[in-house]
């Protein structure tokens, strides 16, 4: 029940935001890149704003770095499963150039994550034959991830017609668990359902990939209250790093260890920089993870 076979990274949305490329956009590779360093975390997940292969080994070696994975947004639905696995194959062909561990897939079919809708209220909903459809794609994405050395997980995410609990249940269970692994998110599930360990519990044998994002739940009543979209719920400040908001990151840090968790947690906090500074905030939950999580494993074993 060691916790050395966990590597702690923190993703580069702290710095810019892929979805409003204007945010952070003064924030170069090379910042984001040393400040990480600073904060004591061994890498990161790739960026939207990020280099080719040969340039962001480079950044790497010189910091000492590694690359956790990167997202894919797939539209199986949409677009068919054949288009997807192009798209896919070329994924997964930087990443593993890059020498990542995980392919992050995300359905983004009818996804209302980058509109102004409300992201509590009207998420979108798949059809039998659209999951059957989507599990379908997955597999075989899954297959093309293999082949480059990649696990493929699935990330649950607000806006999305894979979002709470029950579609994560179908999501699994439709799907060759050799092939399709989970992302863990504790903010999207936490808004999604207001709870957080029965995801972790029910399907901790699928998990391969986790992110630690913390909720502030004032700021999350607001939000549904106002029936804002998932990008104003974020500007809002809905998001932060764990120790400051209200997820008790020890039960869940805990669950993982007990079951022998094996891969990376990445710090992931949608903020706008310019009213969080990043690497305050890296800061801020190095030393809360050094302090509360580190010695976890020690009251387990």
């Amino acid at each position: 029940m060691s916790s050395t076979t966990i590597s702690w990274g923190i993703a580069p949305i702290g710095w810019r935001n892929d979805d409003i490329p204007e945010i952070g956009a003064g924030n170069t590779l090379q910042h984001l890149l040393s400040d990480i360093v600073v904060a004591g975390f061994a890498g990161t997940e790739v960026g939207g704003f990020f280099p080719d292969a040969k340039t962001l080994n480079k950044e790497l070696a010189l910091r000492n770095l590694r690359i956790a994975g990167q997202w894919f947004s797939s539209f199986i639905i949409r677009d068919g499963i054949e288009a997807s696995k192009q798209a896919f194959r070329e994924h997964c062909a930087y990443l593993h150039e890059v020498n990542a561990d995980v392919a992050v897939v995300s359905e983004q079919t009818y996804s209302i994550q980058g509109t102004t809708k409300n992201v509590f209220t009207e998420k979108p909903k798949f059809t039998a034959q659209e999951w059957e459809l989507l599990c379908d794609g997955l597999n075989q994405l899954g297959v093309i991830a293999a082949e480059f050395d990649l696990k493929l997980v699935y990330h649950h995410h607000l806006g999305t017609g894979v979002e709470t609990l029950a579609e994560v249940d179908r999501l699994m269970t439709g799907t060759n668990q050799a092939h399709v692994h989970l992302l863990y998110d504790t903010g999207h599930i936490f808004v999604a359902e207001g709870e957080y360990m029965p995801l972790l519990e029910k399907h901790i044998h699928r998990i391969a990939h986790v992110h630690f994002k913390d909720v502030r739940k004032d700021v999350m009543e607001t939000c549904k209250q106002e029936g804002l979209s998932f990008l104003q719920s974020f500007l809002k400040g809905m998001f932060t790093v764990p120790s400051d908001g209200c997820i008790d990151f020890t039960k869940v840090y805990e669950q993982l260890l007990a079951h022998d968790y094996q891969g990376w947690i990445v710090i992931e906090a949608e903020q706008d920089p310019a009213l969080a500074n990043p690497l305050e905030y890296a800061l801020m939950v190095r030393k809360y993870i050094d302090e509360n999580l580190l010695h976890v494993g020690e009251r387990l074993v």
